[in-house]
């Protein structure tokens, strides 16, 4: 089996890396587009090309969740199964195409057609329930559905690369603006002539020709942008720790691998405005001194991929990248490189780890990247919507958007309601908006007129709040008082119908599923949660394991080396200590959850 006629491109993937080990994923990637999977001879050859050894490739090969180390069916067919689809009916749609396709979930059709999988989130909440045939997202999905998609699945005539299962998904995006949906309305995207039309480019032409470093790291800490990535940390205040007079290249690193259940944010970024965060680039790297950024994408972004690639190149072309950015004398290369389905990437030092050749593992801070970050060099790591948020602060001014916030938190931000509201949705809406008013004036209130039962207010990993606790503003500090986070801004919303049992449940699988291992706290408490809630869900539970969670997951915390343990533990300690009863009731009753299965949980 040979892959010599991949040759040209590997060596053009290659040379766009400063070190030939952090193709490691294009290469793969690479190798399996071509083949459909990466057989042992595809291994070795990726070792030759980057000089390592095979088992490093076998280690990397292993860690990803969409490498295939044996061969799939000609389609393939992902079923969401996280918290905002399965609160719309995922696993019933599940079950619908397992029969339709006579397998079940990681099983191939007889013909060699159709892969069924079952997978975690992939970030498209507002279409919640949905599904991803090969490249393509298509949702909201119902049980009537199941047949037209399975056919075409099915169809020998359509291409695995460009599938017509639906029409473009279209949910409700906020257009309104003021920062960062302005562009939005076109699904189809705007590119280079409309976004310079609308003034595009204007900013980083401003900081180019008239602005020192040191000013525009000023005017981003006066604009009061935190880290909308979920950690809320001051982007300027980040820039500002990079060292001004070191011997090493600096780098920036956007971090596009959004995969916080009940976020589906920074993907309109990508797909609808893409020029934006070009723009948003080319300040921050003037900033900051690099002239080199990478934008890692997780791998089930095709789409995205593939649009911010189509900018990217338009943005050489026009000249705002390259050698001589607009005739300003600045340099800047910007790399689109591609995850391959781990979670943990979203955590900085993971995200570095993977760009670098390896397995998304964290590392052991201090040093921060910002001291020694992508290959040992100072490096910033921004999320794509705050960067997105940079080209307005410099043309209108850091007051202007620092006014739009709240006092320590300046701006918008895109949130994205899901789960049992009317509207599910992505809204641009100012950091003081209420939860309240999200849910009942943004997204029409909870869904068929029951009562609300409890909001996750920032993506998963933020502690749950009951129905009398959502009249509180949206910025990192109100929701930080009221005991929970606004983390990633994935408002999922559950009514009066819930059960929390079966909610706790689709949180633990997913921390099982996603954990890197790397901390033995992180890997045997998560897996340990999980068997125990699952065996409550199967009916076996004691009310004793009630409290063994509770125990298990305080040990958890501020025991590993990034957060991702907290981030587990905090759903079970919210969950129980808000809705203890529920889960005593449960048990006491011997109900099991529909589709618990004993043999996989009998030992906790």
């Amino acid at each position: 089996m040979s892959f010599a006629h991949l040759s040209t491109r590997a060596d053009e993937i290659i040379a766009l890396y400063e070190y030939p080990q952090a193709a490691m994923l294009p290469l793969m990637w690479l190798v399996q587009n071509d083949h459909g999977w990466i057989p042992p001879e595809g291994e070795a050859w990726v070792a030759e090309r980057l000089d390592v050894a095979i088992s490093r490739v076998r280690e990397v090969l292993s860690f990803y969740g969409m490498f295939r180390a044996e061969p799939m069916g000609r389609r393939e067919l992902k079923v969401c199964t996280s918290l905002s689809c399965r609160l719309r009916g995922s696993e019933e749609l599940l079950e619908a195409f397992s029969e339709t396709f006579g397998i079940r979930p990681g099983e191939t059709t007889a013909d060699g057609a159709v892969s069924l999988t079952k997978v975690e989130c992939l970030c498209a909440c507002e279409l919640s329930p949905m599904v991803q045939l090969d490249e393509r997202f298509i949702g909201p999905v119902g049980a009537q559905d199941t047949g037209t998609i399975a056919a075409i699945a099915q169809d020998a005539r359509s291409e695995p690369t460009s599938p017509e299962a639906a029409p473009e998904p279209s949910p409700f995006i906020d257009s309104s603006g003021p920062i960062l949906s302005t562009r939005f309305a076109d699904p189809g995207g705007v590119w280079f002539d409309a976004y310079t039309a609308d003034g595009g480019y204007e900013a980083a032409r401003k900081v180019l020709t008239g602005m020192e470093p040191k000013e525009v790291i000023e005017q981003v800490i006066a604009a009061n942008l935190r880290g909308l990535g979920g950690a809320g940390f001051p982007a300027g205040r980040k820039w500002s720790f990079v060292p001004t007079d070191g011997d090493k290249p600096v780098y920036l690193v956007v971090n596009a691998d959004e995969g916080e259940p009940g976020t589906s944010k920074d993907r309109h970024v990508m797909e609808r405005d893409p020029h934006a965060l070009l723009e948003g680039m080319l300040i921050a790297a003037f900033a900051i001194g690099a002239h080199k950024a990478y934008v890692y994408i997780r791998g089930e972004y095709f789409r995205p991929a593939q649009r911010l690639q189509r900018a990217v190149d338009e943005a050489y072309e026009k000249g705002w990248l390259g050698s001589d950015v607009a005739g300003t004398g600045f340099a800047l290369d910007v790399v689109v490189h591609r995850g391959a389905g781990a979670y943990i990437c979203g955590e900085e030092t993971a995200l570095l780890s993977s760009l670098e050749g390896s397995k998304g593992q964290p590392k052991l801070k201090p040093p921060f990247p910002a001291i020694s970050g992508l290959f040992g060099c100072p490096t910033i790591v921004n999320n794509v919507e705050t960067i997105a948020c940079v080209p307005f602060i410099l043309s209108h001014g850091p007051e202007r958007f620092a006014a739009i916030g709240t006092e320590r938190q300046g701006g918008t931000r895109l949130f994205c309601v899901s789960g049992h509201v009317e509207r599910p949705g992505v809204f641009e809406e100012p950091v003081g908006v209420t939860l309240r008013e999200l849910i009942e004036e943004r997204a029409g209130g909870v869904r068929g007129g029951k009562r609300l039962k409890a909001v996750i207010p920032g993506g998963l990993s933020a502690r749950i709040l009951t129905a009398e606790e959502i009249d509180i503003a949206m910025d990192f500090d109100s929701v930080g008082a009221a005991g929970s986070m606004a983390g990633s801004a994935g408002v999922i919303v559950m009514d009066e119908d819930t059960c929390m049992v079966r909610t706790l449940d689709s949180a633990a699988h997913f921390y099982a599923d996603e954990s890197c291992g790397q901390c033995s706290p992180c890997r045997e408490g998560t897996g340990w949660i999980h068997r125990i809630v699952k065996r409550i869900g199967a009916g076996q539970g004691k009310l004793g394991d009630l409290d063994d969670l509770l125990t298990i997951s305080h040990d958890m915390e501020g025991r590993t080396i990034c957060v991702f343990s907290e981030a587990a533990a905090w759903p079970v300690q919210s969950y129980i200590t808000k809705f203890r009863g529920e889960f005593e009731d449960f048990i006491r009753s011997g109900r099991s959850l529909q589709g618990a299965r004993s043999p996989e949980v009998s030992n906790a």
